[in-house]
């Protein structure tokens, strides 16, 4: 008799992990090849390194580890970056400035998930990537120059996030050539 009650309480317990398994988010933190630091939602490419994958209830993600000014921004302005699997330079190039400015961002794939399609052409009005949203702002193409104007606006600062490498310092300057000496 104990049997079915325990076969019933394994199948709650089953079913409960499920649903609480569809309100959690992966979130995932790698290093390229040129050392820039990314966070997605979708796994990283294999030649990824230093890749480490946080689950986060609620599709909240853990901000605490943020600098304080993007903490600010990521609860003000949202960033979610659509893109396309054939979408190539433009689409690297937007994932690129994100990382590199240290702007956490959510990664939608168009072309491979039908719902982001469909929410892509509510946005955007056209199937064209890369295509952003930071808030209640939208950019449609790849421009560095509109695309940083935005991210200033939603008050994402110009920096990069703890433990990524810092840039290569410049090279020395030069010393001055001294003028030849009379003999």
């Amino acid at each position: 008799m104990q049997s079915p009650l325990i076969g019933r309480a394994v199948l709650l317990v089953a079913l409960a992990a499920c649903l609480g398994a569809s309100a959690q988010t992966n979130v995932y933190r790698w290093v390229d090849k040129q050392g820039n630091v990314h966070f997605s939602d979708t796994p990283p490419p294999e030649e990824a390194k230093s890749v480490s994958q946080k689950r986060m209830g609620g599709g909240y993600v853990d901000e605490s580890q943020l600098p304080y000014a993007t903490q600010l921004a990521v609860k003000r302005n949202p960033v979610t970056l659509y893109t396309a699997d054939d979408c190539g330079p433009p689409c690297e190039n937007a994932r690129d400035l994100l990382s590199k400015r240290g702007v956490p961002f959510r990664e939608r794939n168009a072309q491979a998930n039908p719902a982001d399609a469909e929410s892509l052409r509510s946005l955007a009005g056209t199937p064209e990537v890369p295509f952003l949203l930071v808030g209640e702002g939208k950019l449609k193409g790849f421009d560095e120059d509109r695309w940083q104007a935005a991210l200033d606006t939603a008050g994402y600062p110009r920096t990069r996030l703890p433990g990524q490498p810092p840039a290569a310092p410049a090279p020395p300057a030069a010393a001055p050539a001294e003028p030849p000496t009379a003999r």
